[in-house]
């Protein structure tokens, strides 16, 4: 998500040590952009966004807990037009954070949510290409 200032939403998780993008599974009967919409919600307390561009996905692979995953993950800009605050309270288990493009790319603890960021920074710079 990002702002017309030209900031971009991570959420950090302390209890994790990360800093990541929204995102979540499917609920039965969703379509992708649905649950984008609801996971932003639910973790970060937005709503009310507009739709720049959908980001497509890829398969992504990761080790966690002695476990391997494989999955496709999808993303999709939102800009949010209003406030930085969010319309109600967070999970508790995130704190939304408003950084730079460079910053945000700094901070994400994950190379493939870094690989999002750039493919969003893309789309907002088609988008607007004087901001």
């Amino acid at each position: 998500m990002v702002h017309p200032s030209g900031q971009v939403l991570v959420l950090a998780r302390p209890s994790r040590r990360e800093v990541r993008l929204p995102k979540g599974h499917l609920d039965p009967g969703e379509t992708p952009q649905q649950t984008a919409r609801r996971e932003i919600d639910e973790e970060a307390g937005f709503r009310g966004l507009k739709l720049l561009a959908d980001l497509g996905q890829q398969e992504v692979e990761f080790d966690y807990q002695g476990r391997h995953y494989q999955r496709e993950e999808r993303y999709f800009l939102f800009l949010r037009e209003g406030a930085q605050t969010p319309d109600h309270p967070p999970e508790p288990q995130f704190r939304p954070l408003w950084l730079s493009w460079e910053e945000a790319a700094q901070q994400l603890t994950y190379a493939a949510e870094r690989e999002w960021l750039r493919r969003a920074r893309q789309a907002w710079q088609d988008a607007f290409p004087l901001a």
